[in-house]
């Protein structure tokens, strides 16, 4: 299933069991469709959160759990590690090296957190707890 088919799936999934109003999916939606633009294939960590990078002073150490890692965009790592923070965005950007499009970061989270939902919920996680995947979702209205 492609990426688009996917977020077409799940944010009718979403609206149709009433989880979140169909304004919020439909503006996240849009958000999501900057994400699925072409980019060039790079080597991706899939999971890259900051409980899997372990820093001395300002210096990275090690990077954990590489059992998602596979060809990518390059900018979902960017997205996965700043999800939920994005005071930090400009900050990561900043020291990343090349020029990144703020609005497909934004896309990404966007789009993360509309397929993760029906995961959560069916695995007894809570989308809509502070900070979580729901909270990202509104911050974009």
């Amino acid at each position: 299933m492609t990426a688009l088919g996917r977020l077409t799936g799940e944010c009718a999934w979403l609206v149709t069991n009433g989880v979140l109003p169909a304004g919020l999916v439909t503006r996240n939606r849009r958000i999501a469709e900057a994400a699925l633009r072409p980019w060039t294939p790079v080597f991706v960590h899939g999971d890259l959160h900051v409980s899997h990078v372990f820093v001395d002073g300002d210096e990275i150490t090690s990077v954990i759990d590489w059992s998602e890692a596979s060809q990518g965009d390059a900018c979902y790592d960017l997205a996965t590690l700043t999800l939920g923070h994005e005071e930090h965005l400009a900050e990561l950007l900043d020291g990343y090296g090349t020029e990144v499009e703020e609005d497909v970061i934004r896309g990404w989270w966007s789009w993360r957190c509309l397929v993760a939902a029906r995961w959560l919920i069916e695995h007894g996680f809570d989308p809509d707890s502070p900070g979580a995947e729901f909270d990202v979702l509104r911050a974009r209205m």
